[in-house]
């Protein structure tokens, strides 16, 4: 058995205007096949174009261990140059993974090499990131703490990518106060007996190649998977749903830093705590 989901529509170009009617407005993904931006960075940027650029910079590394009670928000696991991470990347599997890596405050030249698309809504123009990831390593099942629309250029390597509707929620084994699903599901391939809630969620699928641009509505849920050594850079929106965009305030001014707070006070207790919530909650709900 394999979870529910169907291929993201796939489009060659798009004009904003069919953007914003198709896909914006219904709050639905797309892949733009053959994105047309001008850009350097289309054909310019890869692994070795990168470490010629910034190969000195030291760059914060992520893999896919639990999260802990001492984990500081979105602390890094190891620290690397990263022309010896692209040696790794490029040698063998690695679970090493770059995440909101900023490209104007790490590598100001990169921004040359792209300009900010028109898709007939404001793009944030102060935080481009790139996120890098070796043969098999994948992110945790997350959606973005702003609640952000994210276009996603993927510039090297294959990368799976699974989407999940905020709608699903109750299906996907969420952690309270947290902005991740149990991190014990493994959603490239998910084990249906302990995770049964799973078989009701319905959600989306492709597979990113070079050149192509995802777009991923408000909200949504996404995993990560890098079928081969790879990078992508992601521009994001502010929300435009008013809820979403209070949730996205609660997030930020409050939940995670009642999460912080509570690690401090109950250490692991409260990490358990929450990942045995999940299950409950989401089993309750699923057999109601």
């Amino acid at each position: 058995m394999h979870l529910k989901l169907q291929e993201i529509q796939r489009v060659a170009t798009i004009t904003k205007e069919e953007f914003l009617e198709n896909y914006f407005k219904p709050q639905k993904p797309v892949v733009i096949e053959a994105f047309d931006g001008g850009w350097a960075a289309t054909s310019k940027w890869s692994f070795e174009y990168i470490k010629q650029v910034a190969g000195d910079k030291i760059v914060p590394l992520y893999d896919d261990r639990p999260v802990h009670h001492d984990d500081g928000f979105n602390e890094p696991h190891a620290e690397m140059k990263m022309s010896n991470y692209i040696d790794l990347l490029q040698s063998k599997p690695t679970k090493f993974r770059i995440f909101l890596w900023n490209i104007l405050k790490e590598v100001p030249i990169l921004q040359q090499d792209f300009s900010i698309p028109d898709f007939g809504i404001r793009i944030l123009k102060k935080v481009p990131m790139l996120f890098f990831g070796g043969e098999n390593s994948h992110t945790f099942m997350h959606h973005d703490i702003d609640f952000a629309n994210i276009f996603h250029f993927h510039f090297a390597g294959e990368k799976q990518c699974i989407l999940f509707a905020q709608s699903e929620n109750k299906f996907l084994y969420r952690i309270p106060f947290s902005i991740i699903t149990h991190e014990g599901i493994d959603f490239s391939n998910p084990d249906f007996e302990k995770w049964p809630a799973l078989k009701n969620a319905n959600g989306y699928t492709t597979k990113l190649k070079h050149g192509e641009v995802l777009y991923m509505p408000e909200g949504y849920w996404h995993y990560m998977k890098y079928l081969s050594p790879g990078f992508s850079m992601s521009l994001r929106t502010l929300a435009h749903n008013p809820l979403n965009f209070l949730r996205a305030a609660y997030n930020i001014f409050l939940m995670r830093h009642i999460d912080v707070l509570m690690r401090k006070l109950k250490g692991q207790k409260w990490i358990d705590a929450k990942n045995k919530r999940a299950i409950t909650r989401t089993n309750r709900l699923f057999s109601a």
